[in-house]
């Protein structure tokens, strides 16, 4: 079967569908916030929700815009909604 691969369909629309909360603290205003339409809060936590597929982008985001993420949790269909 020509084209067909042994992973199946399953599998990757399970990792298409994962969704994962990062809790992030230490987001500050700079160069690259200052092209949004809003203001970054200093204090306190914020909370993103990312796809596992821009999962690694996401961090690297973050680390840009001078935060640290202290927790990631895996999001069930339930909570996303």
């Amino acid at each position: 079967m020509f084209g067909q691969t042994t992973l199946g369909s399953g599998s990757v629309s399970s990792s298409a569908s994962r969704v994962f909360r990062y809790e992030v603290v230490g987001l500050r205003q700079n160069q690259e916030t200052d092209k949004n339409q809003f203001n970054i809060r200093r204090s306190g936590s914020v909370f993103i929700t990312v796809p596992y597929s821009r999962m690694n982008e996401e961090m690297q985001r973050i680390t840009r815009l001078g935060g640290r993420i202290v927790k990631i949790e895996p999001l069930s269909s339930a909570e996303e909604n």
